[in-house]
């Protein structure tokens, strides 16, 4: 009994803290021009690489350098000018590959094929998705469009929350046990409503007209990678081992562990939302 009402209870430090991030980052998204936005996204990639980097430090030995050295393209995608932001997307992969060889080259095998494939696979999880946050709120319109990101990915977080904590009771995966096949559909049907309401303010109050039904589906299909991101986070805890990537946020955990859905979000944001 005492357990089943210590589920059903909510994690108000989760409430505060959402409470208190949520308006610096709308303040952020709307009043910032695309030089802070994206040192302000450096900055949290920077966090969120270092949580990765420490959580996977217990199976690898990762490029830490290379790691962090990436981050800074998040602070400097808007200096760089526009006709070459394509090729140095083009090149980035390439380049980083590079890098990572020469690190296994120069220090005779001990960085091995392990060690970077975990960098790799950090830095294209984490900068690249982050980049693409960036390009959205530099796309004309962005700092509407931006929304559409947010709050399909946490829309669906606080409404896989909050009916998964009273009604769940069919777990949908071990990867994440606490997750309910119930709270999984209400955060995706939420994301839906949040996206069309969203949508019909956009409408009533600019000279815009997007359309319903087609932001209805990039809605679904944000929500369902979204928690698609968020069960990628929680199965590289689990394989390493750790409950969250770290607590400097209260009922969330780490950086890692507020921006998962928004991560895997990012870059199909990116190509569905120049749709509209």
């Amino acid at each position: 009994m005492e357990e089943e009402k210590k589920k059903k209870t909510v994690d108000i430090s989760r409430i505060l803290s959402a409470a208190i991030g949520f308006p610096i980052v709308a303040v952020l998204m709307i009043f910032g021009n695309n030089y802070v936005i994206d040192i302000a996204l450096a900055i949290v990639g920077i966090q969120a690489m270092r949580e990765y980097l420490n959580a996977v430090s217990k199976k690898s030995n990762p490029v830490k350098w290379i790691s962090y050295l990436s981050c800074v393209i998040i602070a400097i995608m808007h200096i760089i000018p526009t006709e070459y932001v394509g090729l140095v997307q083009f090149l980035s992969i390439p380049v980083l590959i590079a890098l990572l060889f020469f690190q296994v080259i120069v220090t005779n095998m001990k960085t091995n094929f392990n060690d970077i494939t975990y960098t790799f696979i950090g830095i294209c999880y984490i900068v690249f998705c982050v980049l693409s946050m960036s390009l959205i709120r530099g796309m004309e319109n962005g700092v509407l469009l931006i929304w559409y990101l947010i709050l399909a990915g946490w829309g669906t977080d606080v409404f896989a929350y909050l009916i998964g904590k009273y009604f769940g009771k069919h777990k949908f995966s071990d990867v994440s046990p606490k997750k309910s096949i119930e709270g999984c559909i209400a955060g995706t049907v939420g994301a839906i409503i949040l996206t069309v309401v969203y949508t019909y303010l956009i409408n009533k109050y600019t000279d815009l007209n997007y359309s319903y039904w087609l932001t209805a589906i990039i809605g679904l299909i944000l929500s369902i990678l979204g928690q698609l991101g968020d069960f990628a986070a929680s199965a590289i805890k689990r394989y390493v081992g750790v409950k969250d990537y770290s607590n400097i946020i209260p009922g969330h955990g780490g950086m890692m562990d507020r921006i998962d859905s928004l991560l895997f979000i990012g870059p199909f944001a990116y190509i569905l939302l120049g749709l509209l």
